[in-house]
């Protein structure tokens, strides 16, 4: 419970900036970093933190364990000090809030409520973890995932999926393709489904635009990865003899069915306060805090998820959530880590952002050809491979504006630009652990219950191995 209320208090914190902010007026200009002016040396902190988090759980395990808050928090003072010595401490000081109010603070609210109000969901009586059962429990997921969200489909289900597995011996990949599949892929069909898209219907796209253009490469790629999922677990399923799993008295005698439905009503809340507040204007909130704007209906949003979380825990029998095996390890772990996270990606945006006048203008230039036209191939990798390890927003921002940035235009002459850009901030994020929000979220309550998953290179082996080529089929039917 103290980890509980540690959590609520940082969040009641981070929340209260902006108040603050607010009585006392703000309006300072913004000192954006310079992203034209960055040299990719700049990077080398959040490259440091990535190699930190592949290595140190390996070699030094008791140490990560114990201490890699501080160490993700250390990266970004590698960013932040240097930072404020070259460009002055107003323009630290702005990039640090408006990493920490734009970006964290909804990023972590949004994972807290979810994460809470998903644990209150159990799933009652005996499911076993058959490769028919499993491959149903992906699917499901899959569609899902584009109403309720990557990370909401991700935390409703992945508990049932590693109850129905736990008297198996071979449950990694079960998770794995739990990951591409709920909390990447599936979500590529609406706005609802993961933010990049988000940020596009707010930026003209039709709601239902990616529904019609990405329906068809959604649909083979979760066809094809649920028939390998298939092919896989039933041979590991008969490798391991069908096991059956041990008889429990009191799960025995439990019908099935769901305990704690009052958090799917929550859930629905929480979707709806999501895309409200990107519908409606709450002008008379709007605040400033340092150059740093809070949009009103932001920060109304964040307070109403955080009201949804606390209504899930008031709710909610603690016998439910004992017997759902919640705990609140896997979401502090995700908050300390990103702290530092997006802190130390501060200058690899700033240079994305720069495009032709950045650091990285080589990448930028090889999206359009000698004529001027655009290379959908490479809109499809660039903003794929770049949000595997990027915030997947940003990224796709970018290349969106890169492409005109004129949404009408985006979706007529040019929809297979904007179908690439949109299938690679969304299908290669599942990429890394990183490289979306549930991706390590999952991974982080998969290794609560004894599941050894694979390090970070690890599972970038198995990301490599299986989407890689599948998404070069992608490229090959639809991008060429």
């Amino acid at each position: 419970m103290s980890k509980l209320w540690s959590l609520c208090i940082a969040l009641a914190v981070a929340l209260g900036l902006p108040v603050l902010a607010f009585a006392s007026g703000g309006g300072h200009a913004s000192p954006h970093i310079p992203g034209a002016e960055l040299s990719v040396m700049w990077v080398i902190p959040f490259a440091c933190l990535l190699l930190s988090i592949a290595i140190m759980p390996l070699t030094a395990p008791h140490f990560w364990e114990h201490h890699f808050g501080k160490i993700a928090v250390a990266w970004g003072l590698a960013f932040l000090i240097p930072c404020a010595l070259v460009y002055g401490f107003d323009t630290a000081l702005y990039e640090f809030m408006h990493a920490m109010l734009g970006e964290y603070v909804p990023f972590i609210v949004l994972l807290f409520a979810l994460f809470t109000v998903a644990g209150g969901v159990r799933l009652k009586g005996s499911l076993v973890g058959t490769p028919v059962v499993n491959t149903g429990i992906l699917a499901v997921g899959t569609v899902l995932a584009s109403w309720m969200g990557t990370t909401g489909a991700a935390m409703l289900l992945i508990r049932p999926l590693l109850r129905a597995n736990a008297h198996r011996r071979y449950r990694v990949h079960s998770v794995v393709f739990f990951i591409f599949l709920v909390a990447n892929i599936g979500g590529s069909l609406t706005p609802l489904g993961d933010p990049p898209l988000f940020l596009g219907y707010l930026k003209g796209v039709d709601f239902f635009w990616t529904a019609q253009h990405l329906f068809l490469k959604m649909g083979i790629m979760s066809l094809l990865l649920l028939g390998i999922f298939f092919a896989a677990d039933t041979f590991l399923y008969n490798k391991e003899g069908r096991p059956v799993p041990p008889a429990t008295a009191g799960e025995a005698e439990e019908k099935l069915g769901l305990d704690g439905k009052v958090n799917l009503l929550l859930l629905g809340a929480i979707v709806a306060a999501v895309l409200s507040s990107g519908m409606v204007r709450v002008s008379w909130l709007d605040m400033t805090i340092n150059g740093v704007s809070v949009e009103g209906q932001n920060f109304l949003r964040d307070v109403v998820l955080l009201c949804i979380a606390g209504l899930s825990l008031k709710l909610t029998s603690h016998r439910c959530r004992e017997l759902n095996n919640f705990s609140w390890a896997p979401i502090l772990e995700v908050a300390k880590l990103f702290v530092g996270i997006f802190v130390a990606m501060i200058p690899a945006i700033a240079i994305l952002r720069a495009g032709a006048d950045g650091a990285l203008a080589g990448l930028i230039h090889m999206v359009t050809d000698a004529n001027g036209q655009p290379v959908n191939a490479m809109y499809f990798w660039l903003t794929g491979m770049l949000s595997s390890f990027l915030d997947n927003a940003p990224t796709y921002v970018v290349f969106f504006n890169t492409a005109g940035g004129d949404a009408a235009h985006l979706m007529g002459e040019m929809s297979t630009t904007l179908a690439a850009i949109s299938a690679g901030a969304v299908f290669m994020g599942a990429n890394s652990y990183i490289g979306n929000a549930p991706n390590f979220m999952v991974r982080s309550i998969a290794e609560e219950q004894g599941v050894p998953m694979p390090s970070f290179f690890g599972y970038l082996a198995w990301s490599f191995g299986i989407l890689v080529p599948l998404f070069a089929l992608l490229t090959w039917l639809f991008f060429v």
